[in-house]
């Protein structure tokens, strides 16, 4: 072993390269103590000044498909996997991508996932998470964060708008166009139907500002198509249809119940409730304790006359 070391020792000093005298052990022992944001600046200058310690970093951040899977949304039910990828196909090489089908149906489920050969390509797609897809404006995110990612935040419900009374000639292109002179857009598109692939007559567009969505709605310019639109607030709307949807009639309320009885989710708090008795297991009779009724034929009696009294009220 001694004689391994030191032929390596002679190797490094004939190519100009120093060897360190620390063993592991001692260099963990070191490193331990020293927090997250310590650690990346070292690596990162490490890699920076020695390539094979860069080659190192990305082999290990690469080897997790975790930081190389995304998870595609919004896309348009005519997407196939092969424009899927060849979309995405710009910031690296991808290794698996593929649009999710519904296995009854065999139609699109609107979302998908690309997983990439190398971490670093992952990062610069995320650079811009929005990306035009056969005129739906799509949006990625990391798969193991769901929906919890690019757009679901706190400020969503501030940032998505509906748009409602569009003509059917209005596509996703000239949706986004018309909306994208308030700011920046990271989520649009027209409501297609799923079987005829037909406009639905409205379609949402999410902004990445609070700022640029109040914008869109104090616009007085809502002509779009040749129509006038609609534009809201997607939460307000979609409170408002529900509210619809539940007639007073069926608004559940509390109804009070008489003394005894036990109130709904709540264990009953005394013995046996007044008035009601709960049924017993009781044994059976025997047939011998009750006769047969008699067979005696049926003898009319004879009326009882009674005095006719007239209440006062």
């Amino acid at each position: 072993m001694e004689d391994v070391k030191k032929r390596k020792i002679e190797e490094a000093s004939d190519n100009g390269e120093e060897i360190s005298t620390y063993s592991e052990d001692h260099l963990r022992s070191l490193l331990d103590p020293l927090a997250k944001p310590q650690l990346v600046d070292l690596l990162a200058k490490l890699g920076s000044q020695y390539p094979s310690i860069a080659e190192e970093i990305k082999g290990v951040a690469s080897a997790d498909p975790v930081h190389r899977k995304l998870f595609v949304r919004g896309l348009a039910w005519n997407t196939s996997s092969d424009t899927l990828r060849a979309a995405f196909s710009e910031h690296g090489e991808i290794e698996e991508g593929a649009v999710i089908y519904d296995k009854a149906s065999g139609k699109s489920r609107g979302y998908g996932f690309i997983t990439y050969k190398y971490m670093e390509s992952t990062q610069h797609a995320l650079r811009a998470p929005s990306k035009l897809i056969d005129g739906r404006l799509a949006v990625c995110n990391l798969a193991c964060e769901g929906l919890s990612g690019t757009s679901a935040t706190l400020d969503l419900t501030q940032r998505k708008l509906y748009i409602g009374g569009l003509s059917p000639n209005v596509t996703s292109e000239m949706l986004l166009h018309f909306f994208g002179r308030h700011g920046d857009i990271e989520e649009g598109s027209v409501a297609y139907d799923k079987d005829t692939n037909e406009s639905r007559g409205f379609g949402f567009v999410t902004y990445r500002t609070v700022e640029a969505a109040k914008k869109a709605i104090d616009d007085p310019q809502k002509t779009l198509g040749g129509r006038n639109i609609i534009v809201k607030l997607a939460d307000s709307h979609k409170g408002r249809t529900v509210q619809a949807q539940l007639p007073p009639a069926m608004v559940p309320m509390a109804l009070p119940l008489a003394a005894g009885y036990p109130q709904p989710g709540k264990a009953h708090a005394g013995a046996t409730p007044v008035g009601y008795g709960y049924p017993q297991t009781v044994a059976a009779y025997p047939d011998s304790s009750y006769p047969s009724p008699s067979t005696a034929p049926y003898q009319a009696q004879s009326q009882i006359p009674y005095p006719y009294y007239i209440g006062k009220q």
